[in-house]
């Protein structure tokens, strides 16, 4: 039984193979909440990606500093106003720290723009105009809305079991 829990099982069918999409730099600036089962949070963000690297600022809808959360190749850490750092070898635990919620945050990265990452099988819906509008990838789904016609999504509804995150992008650099 307990080897069975580790095995991988096969995609759902329509799932395409993951493929070998390059990444690319972006800033983005918006709000986000998040709910896992009765426990929720809402924050302001603010991230920048380069390949391998993230940074993330996170801020309560008054402004307060809540965190600020890196994440390379060697590991992640976050810190918090009060000079606490904490660091551990992904962000996604870390994520929980300042939400509430653990989020995929390296998945994060290429779901935010619409976008598969390579590590995974995932499955694609395309608008009448081509975009991604929805994705599923790792279990989660990501639904998004386009302003107009604008090739990045402005909105994204992302969930998995008994977690839901909405993502509102106000700036794209």
């Amino acid at each position: 039984m307990a080897l069975s829990a580790c095995a991988t099982l096969p995609p759902p069918s329509g799932f395409e193979p993951a493929v070998d999409t390059a990444d690319a730099a972006f800033g983005a600036s918006g709000r986000l909440s998040a709910k896992h089962g009765s426990e929720g949070a809402a924050a302001h963000f603010r991230w920048e990606h380069v390949p391998g690297r993230d940074t993330i600022s996170l801020a309560t809808p008054m402004g307060s500093t809540l965190a600020r959360l890196e994440r390379d190749s060697g590991g992640a850490s976050i810190a918090f106003p009060d000079g606490r750092i904490e660091r551990a070898a992904d962000a996604d635990s870390l994520a929980a720290r300042a939400i509430g919620v653990r989020l995929p945050v390296e998945s994060l990265a290429w779901w935010i723009r619409a976008s598969p990452h390579a590590r995974s099988p995932y499955a694609i819906e395309r608008d009448a105009s081509g975009r991604v509008a929805v994705l599923r990838q790792d279990g989660w789904t990501l639904v998004y809305a386009y302003a107009d016609d604008a090739r990045q999504p402005f909105r994204v509804l992302a969930t998995w079991p008994d977690v839901d995150v909405r993502v509102v992008i106000d700036a794209w650099d």
